[in-house]
């Protein structure tokens, strides 16, 4: 039965229609529950992919206790779609994170995604878009609590801040990342819209939303393109595990189940290759510089080599003979194609068949393609075909490479210097692909090869966040993923701390295969307060001149404290920091050079705080994560306690990367800061 609330009592009939709503989403969820398919299925594959996909749907439309069904309500002056005709009836829509519809079919809450969900997001007081009210509500810890006005189309009501949307904003973060979906603005709004053919590029500062962008985006994708999206697949791509735990929860939080996540790393994994190598900064610089696809192609193209004999076919008691010169035509026309190495050694023995049944065919025989089908499998011509054109293994491929200084020399001249084909070599090289110790780069060099060889796959659509770490190899690894599809890049060029960090995005856009992409820019800030974003903003001159610091919509005062202290007292007083910061409600996280990690780690266990890795869940036993610097990109927290931020500088290869680092690790908290040192502050920041 519906609940009822008196008219009078407007949060109460709110209330109500909340109620009712979940109610009509566990009826829906017991509906498909409730399915029969033993009868409908014509075998046991069917019955098993039917099942797996009744098992999403009930997983979709589960209800979660703090997750509020609806946030918003819109009340159109028109019913959306008519002439807006003098005295057409308007109707009123309650927005949330997925549709729900009563037994008899009618809506009770509308998905966000949908086109008449849109002006929640985008309608003003100068562009009504044809909205008379849009409500939005408040919760507390799962229940609503309080509700607040926009007349949109009254000029006599004046515009004003929402301070219901100003607290969602703020409210205190515990646990991974959580969706935006009540809180997504305008400029944030266009990007998640926009279409599955074009690529975008979200260049985004601190606080500026663009990881949520990039995740709605993919929701909003998944239901306006379910079908081809459901055929072609869609991919997240995270910088590390703890970032990718970190937003998991989002997307399903949404009702979508389906989207992979990984890292680079895990894209271009192969079976029976281990990373146990690691790169000087100088070697890794070269190894994922994109003229290594040059070398690369060169080398795989060398197998190649020209036939200069004839190949005799024997059929029967007869002998057929095709000339070195025109074995060597089939081979150049197939260099000449823009196909990969595979395919054009796949299609070679078909052109030597095709020109034996020409022969047949001038000798007054009839063969037909099971004949030439046969032929293309002759031992001879399978012989011939593994001479000219033999297999080539990418990783043996690469092995030799970085073995093999002539080999390297003889495909890297006029691409790559002397001295950066020294940094390539091993100086002691490795006897087998499994005895040796492969570096992250390395596989990416055997992906780039095994792509020369065999196609990638590709998806839909890829997401790739914190981008601007990747080296242009590993632009192409992704763009890889991508060709016949779509992309969302999401980074922010201050935020770069790899010795190969990109330098533009135009640049990064080329390798990744997307040079038309999109590219749009997020200045305005919701999350780091204002004080915290000015202080880091500091380095930008230092770290990436021209950029346009991020301007905060957050006043937060106090929220920014910088104290120095003695060398030998400064763990002490970072614990304490710690310890002050429980105080406050949310998530806590102590940042600190990866050489410091250790000493805290013993401070924190001799004071008794417990202490959380980056990626675990908080609890209201333990809210402080213990998060090295080289792990802080991506996260962030309600209070932050930075350990000793010249030590952070100090722990990368070079000024500008340490400080890129610190600007990272300034900019992860979302109501404080407190930094302590005892050596001086870098001079950027004075």
């Amino acid at each position: 039965m519906p609940a009822h609330a008196p008219e009078s009592d407007p949060l109460a009939r709110e209330r109500a229609h909340l109620t009712d709503s979940r109610a009509a989403l566990r009826a829906m969820r017991e509906d498909v529950e409730a399915l029969d398919i033993r009868d409908v299925t014509a075998n046991w594959v069917n019955a098993i992919v039917l099942q797996a996909q009744i098992d999403d749907r009930i997983k979709a439309l589960a209800d979660l206790a703090h997750t509020p069904l609806f946030f918003g309500r819109l009340n159109y002056l028109h019913a959306p779609g008519a002439e807006l005709a003098e005295g057409a009836e308007g109707e009123q829509f309650y927005i949330g994170r997925r549709h729900v519809h009563d037994s008899g079919g009618d809506p009770m809450v509308i998905d966000w995604r949908a086109p008449v969900s849109q002006p929640f997001y985008r309608a003003s007081k100068t562009d009504p878009q044809d909205i008379a009210l849009r409500r939005r509500f408040g919760y507390t810890g799962g229940e609503l609590t309080a509700y607040e006005d926009e007349h949109l189309s009254d000029p006599a009501e004046a515009a004003a801040v929402s301070k219901l949307l100003q607290q969602e904003i703020e409210r205190p973060r515990v646990g991974p990342m959580r969706d935006i979906v009540a809180t997504i603005q305008p400029e944030q709004d266009e990007i998640v819209r926009s279409g599955l053919s074009g690529s975008v590029c979200v260049q985004g500062g601190p606080g500026t939303g663009k990881t949520a962008v990039g995740l709605h985006r993919v929701a909003y994708l998944l239901y306006a393109h379910r079908d081809r999206l459901a055929r072609t697949g869609t991919l997240v791509i995270g910088p590390n595990r703890s970032f990718l735990h970190y937003i998991e929860q989002v997307l399903p939080a949404l009702g979508e189940l389906e989207v992979k996540q990984a890292t680079v790393d895990d894209l271009v994994a192969r079976d029976g290759l281990e990373v146990r190598g690691t790169d000087a900064a100088e070697t890794a610089v070269v190894k994922g510089d994109a003229r290594m696809a040059e070398v690369l192609g060169r080398a795989v193209r060398s197998h190649v080599t020209a036939p200069t004999e004839a190949l005799m076919v024997v059929r029967g008691s007869r002998r057929w003979r095709v000339p070195a010169y025109e074995l060597a035509e089939m081979v150049e026309e197939l260099q000449n194609r823009d196909i990969r190495y595979g395919a054009a050694r796949d299609a070679l023995p078909q052109r030597i068949a095709h020109a034996v049944l020409v022969r047949m065919e001038q000798a007054g025989e009839a063969p037909d393609d099971r004949v030439q089908d046969a032929v293309a499998r002759n031992a001879a011509v399978k012989a011939a075909v593994k001479e000219i054109w033999p297999p080539v293994a990418p990783s043996k491929l690469v092995l030799r490479l970085l073995s093999d200084p002539e080999f390297l020399a003889v495909h890297a001249e006029g691409v790559l210097t002397a001295d950066e084909q020294k940094l390539l070599l091993w100086p002691k090289p490795f006897r087998s692909v499994k005895a040796a110790k492969w570096s992250a780069a390395d596989l990416v060099l055997i992906d780039e090869a095994a792509d020369l060889v065999e196609r990638t796959h590709s998806l839909g659509h890829v997401v790739l966040d914190e981008a601007q770490d990747l080296s242009p190899m590993q632009y192409r690894a992704v763009g890889r993923r991508c060709t016949t599809g779509s992309a969302t890049v999401l980074g922010d060029l201050a935020q770069g701390t790899t010795p190969w960090a990109t330098r533009s995005w135009d640049e990064a856009l080329a390798h990744l295969g997307k040079p038309q992409a999109v590219l749009e820019e997020l200045t305005a800030g919701f999350r780091v307060p204002r004080e915290v974003i000015a202080y880091a903003s500091r380095l930008l001159p230092s770290i990436s001149p021209g950029l346009a610091p991020v301007s905060s919509v957050r006043e937060t005062p106090g929220s920014l404290r910088i104290a120095e202290a003695e060398a030998e007292d400064l763990t002490a007083a970072v614990v304490e920091a710690c310890r002050d910061s429980l105080s406050h409600e949310g998530s806590i996280g102590l940042i600190a050079a990866d050489a410091r990690i250790p000493v805290l780690a013993e401070a924190l266990r001799a004071a008794g705080l417990p202490y959380l890795s980056p990626g675990e869940e908080t609890t209201a036993e333990a809210r402080l994560t213990l998060v090295p610097a080289s792990l802080a990109k991506g996260l962030e927290y309600d209070y932050v306690v930075l350990d000793e931020p010249a030590a952070i500088v100090d722990g990368e290869p070079d000024e500008r990367t340490g400080l890129r680092r610190l600007y990272v690790c300034l900019t992860r908290a979302v109501s404080g800061l407190t930094a302590l040192h005892s050596a001086p502050l870098p001079p950027a920041l004075s």
